[in-house]
């Protein structure tokens, strides 16, 4: 009897050493991004694309990329992904691509991006500009110099950057939901629209559709955009936001430094 008490402990014991070292486990499923670029390329999509999807890759993710919005077309297949980073400016989308996609962020699936994409793009689908949380309506004087303030510094997917930077680029008006969270703004100065001077305008955000996050930037007009620092940091952390990676929770932001790799 003793022995089989011995037997028995010592089992036990080495069943605990095996959970707490994690052997036996199955491998965690690697994270799942759907990237769809297309549309004018005067915002370049593709040259974004080539941006961000290695880095996705580089955090972890298994990056599918796709030249066609027929991508949006198989529902159960988008409502695994953790992500789905839409660079497709301007352009039409068909119904059932609308649909789609809008049911699976309503799902839970992250979406992501940035102006030259998700927020000049479908400018007749109202429900797509309902889930984004803005559209882009005009940027007056073209490429010109202009500030971004972070009015959120606490935000994980703006703390530690700088709470001024500097942007050459069109500087965009849009039609914002009023219940965008806003982490950054741009303020027009009124020399190429007087109506505008002092309008200060949401240039970053973060905001719920249905179960999903959805991040957006005004920010990359082009990939050269990306060449300045924070705004590409910032969309890194909107990515890993978007995605669930990142959480809310500025104390937490040292669980993260790890994913926030360089180049």
């Amino acid at each position: 009897m003793k022995n089989r008490i011995l037997l028995a402990t010592v089992i036990l014991g080495i069943a605990g050493l095996l959970v707490c070292s994690g052997a036996g486990q199955a491998p965690q499923k690697p994270r799942t991004a759907l990237v769809v670029w297309g549309g004018w390329e005067g915002h370049e999509p593709k040259q974004c694309v080539d941006i961000f999807a290695p880095w996705l890759e580089s955090q972890g993710f298994k990056v599918e990329i796709s030249h066609s919005l027929d991508a949006y077309l198989d529902l159960e297949k988008l409502k695994k992904l953790d992500l789905i980073v839409h660079i497709f400016t301007m352009s039409d989308i068909k119904p059932e691509q609308e649909r789609n996609l809008e049911a699976a962020v309503k799902s839970g699936v992250g979406l992501a991006g940035w102006h030259g994409g998700l927020g000049d793009a479908h400018r007749s689908a109202v429900e797509y500009q309902f889930m984004v949380g803005g559209q882009w309506v005009a940027h007056p004087g073209g490429v010109i110099d202009y500030d971004v303030d972070i009015t959120k510094p606490d935000d994980p997917i703006v703390k530690g950057l700088k709470t001024r930077f500097h942007m050459k680029s069109e500087q965009y008006y849009m039609h914002v939901d009023p219940a965008v969270d806003v982490l950054a703004t741009t303020t027009f100065s009124g020399q190429h629209a007087p109506w505008i001077d002092g309008v200060v305008m949401p240039a970053v955000w973060k905001k719920l559709y249905g179960k999903g996050r959805v991040f957006y930037t005004t920010l990359g007009h082009v990939a050269a955009d990306f060449d300045v620092p924070e705004a590409r940091e910032i969309v890194k952390r909107g990515l890993l936001w978007a995605a669930r990676v990142m959480g809310d929770d500025p104390a937490k932001m040292n669980i993260y430094a790890p994913l926030l790799k360089k180049k």
